[in-house]
């Protein structure tokens, strides 16, 4: 495969700009063109945070089209629902089973809705949910989240995993460098099996 569109969305504070920016460094160090994009005008007040990460051997747009996104990484379920139009129909989704209450649930405004994950996890097309937060917690720093879903997402690029570490240890402060390798390391073992490879579109 040539290239691959990449979106990462969540909630501010759960660190998807720090994991759009391992992916985006992983694929450099691999000698791939990489172009990426981020929106988090409020991501300090809980609200919705999403990167685009395109990367290939020649990428022209940091922007991936709804509809074909090869990967949706989502750090939060309803954002996994929101942003599901995204993914091409194939297209392969990672989910971190956490459920963050948005300011019009909790002003009473709207509801939460339920069994989201139970609904993503009867698609058709790749799904994955994982207890990313429950993973980062046993890693040892729940704010790890970001590397149990990057070592999760590992598991559909045809990169060493020696990049993967070794961007960890030269981007992230030393003091949390072992936790957050402990941390990728389990998300990358809790997607065992055989690299899934998807098809993108460029």
């Amino acid at each position: 495969m040539d290239a691959w569109n990449i979106l990462l969305v969540g909630v501010g504070g759960q660190g998807v700009l720090v994991a759009s920016e391992l992916i985006a460094l992983g694929f450099l160090k691999a000698g791939y063109d990489v172009k990426k994009s981020e929106v988090h005008g409020m991501a300090q007040r809980g609200g919705t945070v999403s990167s685009h990460v395109r990367c290939g051997r020649k990428v022209f747009s940091p922007l991936i089209p709804a509809g074909e996104a090869d990967l949706l990484i989502a750090f939060e379920s309803l954002e996994a629902l929101r942003w599901l139009g995204f993914l091409r129909k194939q297209g392969r989704l990672l989910v971190g089973r956490q459920e963050i209450m948005p300011t019009t649930v909790t002003s009473g405004r709207m509801h939460y809705p339920e069994d989201i994950c139970a609904s993503l996890e009867r698609r058709s097309a790749p799904t994955e949910v994982i207890d990313a937060l429950g993973l980062a917690r046993k890693a040892g720093d729940v704010r790890s989240i970001n590397s149990v879903l990057v070592g999760a997402a590992s598991r559909s690029f045809p990169l060493p995993v020696e990049i993967w570490r070794e961007v960890i240890e030269e981007r992230l402060p030393r003091k949390v460098v072992d936790v957050n390798l402990k941390a990728f390391e389990m998300g990358r073992e809790r997607v065992p099996g055989k690299r899934e490879k998807a098809k993108g579109k460029r």
